[in-house]
């Protein structure tokens, strides 16, 4: 067998996240063998982000057909359907101007900035990309003097996935195809912690969710192995008229959500003014807090904050110690909102802190894949209108939920 060359990623000098997070791939996964992509799958659980550097050099092209046959390897093939569904393109959806399908290859998006010059898989020429900006999600901005000068913001720390009637990607993958010239923005998180970041232009940040979980406080700890969210149904729909806290992790709870219509025959919905779509019941997602890494045994903790619509906490079994400060010892079905996304900011803030922030400098002809189901991420960055910048984005609905914590991580956390 072959072995897939690899190395450690680069960190910035401060960085202190988990030092297993991320490895460069110096091959061209398009010409891998059978038994590397199986390595590849191994490093990808191991590593959580993998950056195949130069794919286009390293063995040739790498079409868009090749990014889906490497997708497919952590994808529900029977579906072959793209990991947020026909969701992204209702017209309320938050996700509806950013994303634009490859006719020749449905699954892969094309996703960047400015204007395509030329005919791109079936896409014509003429076709805008828009990089999302802060204005438009937050519900603070940064001053028009300080965006000028490349002051910049988290967009939206998420997870991959339609959370509404499809399970969430394994992996998503990434592939630079044009970049304009590199430069550096000041990414602030205007929190009042005073907490920034300097960020290459159009990065993508990442944070490793089983970091996210070891930093937690025991009292923490057992809360999230019990717990579980309830997302709202079409939740990029439901939340298109809220607004973002200014670190991109949730929503304000200012009540601006569309209403959900809920009916008592477990329907709501139908799509009228102020309302989601319609929607039912047995296709609403409830996933555990902690989701189990199927090859390392970790648990990561992987909350799509903006989207929670409830929490679910069991209460501590009989036979388990509790913790003195134990949160919701005796269970809770939390149904107010603000309560609900100010315990799910409490757990997720820490895992945000700079120096556990991987911020990838983007060269052109990079693929990145990553672990969906082990890491959060946000898109980062502004670009002036007429800037070209051109992405490949692939991913596929999972087969099966993610797997939470298993009865030997109750004993050991509760």
């Amino acid at each position: 067998m072959t072995a897939v060359p690899t190395e450690p990623i680069p960190f910035p000098s401060g960085y202190a996240g988990d030092p297993d997070f991320g490895r460069v791939v110096r091959l061209n996964p398009a010409h891998a063998t059978a038994e590397q992509l199986e390595e590849i799958k191994r490093l990808l659980y191991t590593h959580s982000v993998l950056v195949f550097r130069d794919a286009t050099l390293t063995g040739g092209s790498f079409a868009p057909e090749a990014q889906l046959a490497l997708t497919e390897m952590f994808g529900s093939k029977e579906s072959h359907e793209y990991g947020h569904g026909t969701g992204q393109r209702q017209a309320k959806s938050v996700l509806h101007p950013d994303l634009k399908t490859l006719p020749t290859v449905p699954q892969v998006q094309l996703i960047g900035n400015g204007v395509v010059a030329e005919e791109h898989y079936g896409l014509p020429a003429g076709t805008q990309l828009n990089h999302p900006h802060h204005r438009t999600f937050h519900r603070t901005r940064v001053s028009d003097e300080d965006d000028a000068r490349g002051v910049t913001r988290f967009y939206r720390w998420h997870i991959d996935a339609a959370l509404y009637a499809l399970y969430p990607p394994i992996a998503t993958s990434l592939h630079a195809v044009k970049l304009p010239p590199p430069s550096t923005q000041l990414l602030r998180y205007d929190d009042g912690t005073g907490d920034e970041l300097n960020v290459s232009i159009g990065t993508t940040a990442f944070i490793s969710g089983s970091k996210a979980f070891d930093i937690l406080s025991p009292a923490q700890k057992s809360l999230v192995v019990r717990s579980s969210v309830r997302y709202a149904p079409h939740p990029y729909v439901w939340m298109s008229t809220a607004k973002s806290k200014p670190t991109g992790l949730g929503m304000e709870s200012e009540g601006l959500e569309l209403s959900l219509g809920t009916r008592s025959d477990g329907t709501g919905g139908g799509g009228g003014d102020g309302e989601v779509p319609e929607w039912s019941e047995d296709k609403v997602m409830v996933f555990p807090m902690a989701w189990k890494n199927p090859v390392t045994g970790k648990l990561h903790l992987q909350i799509h904050p903006s989207a929670i619509h409830s929490i679910i906490v069991k209460p501590i079994p009989p036979s388990s110690t509790a913790p003195v400060d134990a949160l919701y010892p005796a269970g809770k079905t939390i149904t107010d909102l603000k309560e609900a996304r100010d315990l799910v900011y409490s757990l997720q803030r820490p895992g945000i802190a700079p120096a556990l922030v991987y911020a990838h400098d983007w060269q052109e002809g990079d693929v990145c894949l990553f672990h969906n189901r082990g890491v959060i991420h946000s898109v980062v960055g502004a670009f002036a209108k007429e800037t070209v910048r051109m992405f490949h984005q692939c991913n596929l609905a999972g087969s099966e939920a993610p797997v939470g914590p298993d009865a030997e991580d109750l004993e050991k956390y509760c």
